[in-house]
């Protein structure tokens, strides 16, 4: 029987070196289909400021966690244990986005935008109580900056965030709500 010229120089390896040579080919075989370890965990955050980013926002409600002013001070809301936190709800439920929420001392609502992957809003109505509590002093202020968004970031992953910088230098963060 004629051997081919291949068979012929593996014939010439001892059978040491013939069992190393199949040992490893048998691990790169191996290696190569082991699946690559990129946990989403290990994977960087993706920017929350990228426009496709805000088109997740329909259908989602916040509550205001925290407001830093452009020289980087924190500005007081009022919490959960203060009464009822602020909050805004971005709903598509009617077939139109419809936003709505509490500012503060008195519920609001209105119509939302997403274009260019920044949030604004249409005229917001909203009812019309005196307050005296810690929400009423912030309330005007609260709907003032939704007017005034310049930029909006959306981080969707845990903690699920948003954040609304203002054209003044304001930052208002929302945290996602789930209700």
């Amino acid at each position: 029987m004629l051997q081919s010229s291949s068979a012929r120089r593996v014939a010439r390896f001892t059978p040491r070196a013939r069992a190393a040579i199949v040992a490893w080919s048998v691990a790169a075989l191996l290696s190569a289909c082991a699946m690559p370890k990129h946990p989403d965990a290990q994977a960087a955050p993706p920017d929350p400021f990228n426009p496709a980013a805000a088109q997740l926002l329909d259908d989602t409600s916040w509550v205001l966690s925290s407001w830093k002013l452009a020289d980087g001070t924190a500005r007081a809301i009022p919490s959960a244990d203060q009464g009822e936190p602020i909050t805004l709800t971005l709903s598509t439920q009617t077939g139109q986005r419809h936003a709505s929420g509490f500012s503060g001392c008195n519920r609001f609502m209105g119509s939302y935008a997403l274009k260019e992957g920044k949030l604004s809003f249409g005229p917001l109505a909203g009812t019309r109580m005196a307050c005296a509590s810690p929400g009423g002093k912030i309330e005007g202020a609260f709907l003032d900056a939704l007017t005034r968004i310049d930029r909006t970031g959306v981080q969707m992953r845990a903690p699920q965030q948003m954040q609304l910088l203002l054209d003044n230098g304001d930052t208002l963060t929302f945290e996602r709500s789930t209700k």
